[in-house]
């Protein structure tokens, strides 16, 4: 095959279709060296990157408009294309099954345009066997043609963290397979273009799928291990994180803490392991267990807040409580798969509208998604409650003069509360102060 070639002296082209927070920085990392089109069929998004502005926030708006890469939504542009990459979210259902309808809808749209010499890479995660055993046969229905003969097709698995500015996609090792050893070595040296780390080999296509799963499970797991050790630590009044600090002090410690997990790769990914389990006839334990404690810690906070309200002596409907981010995770605009929602509709139940700050997130997006409006952390005044929800920088840099500012104005500091989340401040400080202070 002479796809890299024809690719390097631009007489044909690359497509990466699903311009989110996946596709978009391996496609701007693509423009640089050869000729990329980017496709979305979301209009709005389209016509923002086209205007050269930056939704996602992973790359940023000046290099959007300094990028030579086609923004489209019509199709028939991908002819033009001979290496194509698959990068559209694989979300789940209501009862926690895959769902694999966009990655389906994409091979065909790619089947309906493809050439034969082309290769299809999927970088979408999914359980091992999607590639092989449904987009496949996708795509072959779709073009006329049969995989190994008229067209390749590979899978990389996405290794992005959203918000990252360290690790970013050029410093992340990338996986790469292929049907057979000719695409492989093809693929690979596509990828070697833009990737600075190398790449790694895997032996077949089920083996690259395994190991995105596995890798988030694996942190879903940890996560939910120090989760349940939170809720057994907390009612006998010891500090998780000074458990979990002093931890970290052997080598072999693993640096993870307690936290809510949510967004579409941790919070759902080992879904989709279950669901291969299950169609082989195994019951998973461990991993299902880890997905069960993470799902439970929104309740197992709101209910904390709850408790703390009452100890203060609050009326708890009447309680005025802020909460600071609703994204995901820190530094990352992405609100999809939030477990602060969770905790907001759970304070609901008790009749508390709780006050929403996050100046990461799309407001637009979060007035859409979850009818919530959210304020700057200037209009926050005599609250009764402060929860400290995700890790954004513009949050760590609070000082307590500026926190105590939010409060109501009274002698009795003690009847103050600060749900510190994901342990931003200073606990010492926060109890000398007079704040009636609790961190996850």
């Amino acid at each position: 095959m002479d796809i890299y070639e024809n690719l390097m002296n631009k007489r044909s082209k690359l497509a990466v279709v699903g311009l989110g927070y996946v596709g978009m920085p391996i496609a701007i990392a693509f423009a640089k060296k050869i000729d990329v089109i980017g496709f979305d069929i979301d209009m709005e998004k389209i016509a923002l990157y086209q205007a050269g502005i930056d939704p996602t926030n992973e790359i940023g708006s000046e290099e959007i408009k300094k990028t030579t890469m086609v923004f489209t939504t019509d199709e028939t542009q991908l002819q033009a294309a001979i290496f194509f990459i698959v990068a559209v979210p694989t979300p789940i259902t209501p009862d926690k099954r895959p769902d694999l309808e966009l990655v389906k809808n994409a091979s065909m749209m790619i089947g309906r345009q493809l050439k034969k010499g082309s290769i299809v890479v999927y970088e979408s995660t999914v359980y091992p066997g999607v590639t092989e055993d449904i987009c496949i046969p996708i795509l072959e229905e779709a073009s006329g043609f049969t995989c190994g003969i008229d067209f390749k097709v590979g899978y990389s698995p996405e290794r992005i963290n959203p918000g990252d500015k360290v690790q970013t996609l050029e410093k992340i090792k990338k996986i790469v397979a292929g049907i057979d050893q000719e695409s492989l070595t093809e693929i690979a040296k596509v990828y070697d273009l833009v990737i600075e780390a190398g790449v790694h080999l895997a032996s077949s296509i089920k083996v690259a799928e395994a190991t995105k799963v596995a890798e988030n499970s694996q942190r879903d797991i940890n996560i939910a291990f120090m989760n349940e050790l939170a809720m057994i630590l907390d009612p006998m009044d010891i500090d998780t994180k000074e458990v979990v600090d002093a931890m970290n002090t052997k080598w072999n410690a693993l640096g993870f803490y307690p936290g809510l997990v949510g967004g579409h790769c941790i919070g759902i990914d080992p879904y989709y392991l279950i669901h291969k389990a299950k169609e082989l006839g195994h019951d998973s334990q461990v991993i299902a267990s880890g997905r069960k404690i993470n799902e439970e810690m929104d309740e197992f906070i709101a209910e904390m807040i709850i408790k703390k309200l009452i100890l203060a002596n609050k009326v708890v409907s009447q309680s005025k409580v802020a909460i600071l981010g609703l994204t995901f995770k820190e530094n990352c605009p992405d609100t999809r798969n939030s477990k602060v929602i969770d905790i907001v509709e759970r304070l609901r139940e008790y009749l508390i509208n709780p006050l929403v700050v996050d100046p990461v997130a799309d407001t637009q997006e979060v007035k859409a998604l979850y009818g919530i409006d959210l304020i700057n952390i200037q209009e926050i005044q005599e609250i009764d409650c402060l929860i400290l929800a995700v890790a954004h920088d513009t949050f760590k840099v609070l000082d307590f003069d500026q926190i105590d500012a939010l409060f109501a104005k009274g002698d009795n500091q003690a009847d103050k509360i600060i749900i510190d989340v994901k342990g931003i401040l200073d606990k010492g400080i926060a109890e000398t102060r007079g704040y009636f202070y609790w961190r996850l």
